[in-house]
């Protein structure tokens, strides 16, 4: 199963000036439900198409498509 780097996330999000709240409303889910998605690295592929978007992201796979470190 593939993880999302949430690392990378959240600095894209900095980087744009989002916060957890702003980007969970621009993606029309509630803050707590985009709290407890970034915990688990776990977003549905709608969500993740629209962050790609808001936050402008030029190499997607490196952030959404991370692969578990084993």
């Amino acid at each position: 199963m593939s993880m999302i780097d949430t690392a990378s996330l959240r600095a894209e999000m900095t980087r744009y000036g989002f916060t957890q709240k702003q980007m969970a409303e621009s993606i029309g889910i509630s803050p707590r439900t985009f709290s407890n998605k970034l915990k688990k690295g776990v977003f549905g592929s709608d969500e993740i198409e629209q962050m790609i978007h808001i936050l402008k992201i030029q190499d997607p796979a490196s952030i959404f498509f991370a692969q578990e470190v084993t």
